[in-house]
């Protein structure tokens, strides 16, 4: 008599599934902190606020992806530095409101459990979150054949952080004549990606070449994860007065800094004092891109912003070389003349 179907023929591995979770058991018990009170496992995560810390505390969340630089780390089979992404992508947006990271889930689908390379991407996720002090407090891996194309994965993090209420950065303390100050990306970060295929795509460019710019290939200079600036960010609110912080991501400076500004003020840049890296201007002119296209899309460089007073400028300025980080002033806050003007104008 036949057995009839299972579970494996149609696609899905429990075992695999299970052989996953043991292999990535000690790297994510390596992030919890003394608040976390169960192990990976159980159906959810158990994390005890410790409420003497603030007087009231606000929980903050964020979620996000890597977006379709996932596809350029499979054609090149490098896909370590995505669990950092991910993690950055979350935990850098939860920081823009001056609140610290607690613990991080986090959602990988796949047509099909590649067990050694998903675990390098976990590992890589479980590696980054202990250094920010986030921990990893769950997870959920899908086998979903049929949805997902063979070899093709999905990444989705989820971040929760708090914030004393009386500290929350919001923006509206933001005075005429504030500093922007922007903290330099590592590269492409997350976001434009698919520009970036379109571009190599349309040229004809392969992106195992050597790289025109460093010793490296293409492809690892394209792919360098984003920056986490979460230690450095809470260490600068916990010293000096922010006005208001932003993530760059998609759409650029243009579209982001506004998020944290008020209504009647607009941010000059100064573009001679943004130092663009070589990688935008080399997608720049392989692919023909027009200038106002290349800022909407890109980081140019700055992947964070902070806004501060005129006087504390050197010393945050300082502050942010001894941690290791590169920054410089790049713009001020101006009056809108019209409420229609845009958030942010470029000096000449």
């Amino acid at each position: 008599m036949s057995s009839g179907l299972n579970y494996k023929e149609a696609g899905v591995d429990i075992d695999a599934g299970n052989a996953f979770v043991n292999s990535i058991k000690e790297s994510c018990r390596s992030t919890h902190r003394n608040e976390v009170l169960n192990g990976l496992g159980g159906f959810s995560g158990l994390f005890a606020l410790n409420m003497t810390r603030m007087k009231e505390p606000v929980l903050v969340a964020a979620t996000d992806g890597v977006g379709t630089k996932l596809k350029l780390a499979l054609e090149t089979d490098l896909v370590d530095g995505l669990g950092q992404d991910l993690v950055a992508m979350c935990v850098n947006d939860l920081i823009c409101c001056g609140a610290e990271p607690l613990f991080f889930l986090d959602y990988l689908a796949t047509a099909k459990l590649d067990i050694e390379r998903s675990s390098r991407i976990i590992k890589n996720m479980c590696a980054a979150l202990k250094d920010i002090n986030c921990a990893l407090l769950g997870g959920e891996t899908a086998e979903m054949p049929g949805l997902y194309q063979p070899g093709d994965f999905d990444l989705a993090g989820f971040a929760v952080g708090w914030v004393d209420r009386s500290k929350i950065i919001e923006g509206l303390d933001v005075k005429l004549g504030y500093k922007i100050i922007g903290l330099k990306s590592s590269g492409v970060h997350s976001n434009g990606f698919s520009l970036v295929r379109k571009i190599l795509a349309e040229k004809n460019i392969d992106p195992k070449s050597k790289s025109p710019f460093s010793s490296r290939s293409l492809a690892e200079d394209l792919l360098e994860p984003t920056i986490i600036y979460v230690k450095e960010v809470l260490a600068l609110i916990k010293n000096f007065k922010i006005g208001s912080l932003a993530h760059i991501t998609g759409g650029g400076l243009p579209e982001n800094l506004p998020r944290v500004l008020p209504k009647q003020s607009q941010a000059l840049l100064y573009k001679n004092k943004i130092s663009r890296l070589p990688i935008f201007e080399f997608l720049q002119d392989a692919g023909g891109i027009a200038d106002e296209e290349m800022w909407r899309v890109f980081n140019q460089g700055i992947g964070f912003t902070l806004v501060v007073s005129p006087n504390d400028e050197a010393a945050i300025l300082d502050h942010i070389k001894g941690s290791g980080l590169e920054g410089a002033c790049i713009g001020e806050i101006k009056r809108k003349d019209k409420d229609t003007d845009p958030g942010v104008v470029f000096s000449a």
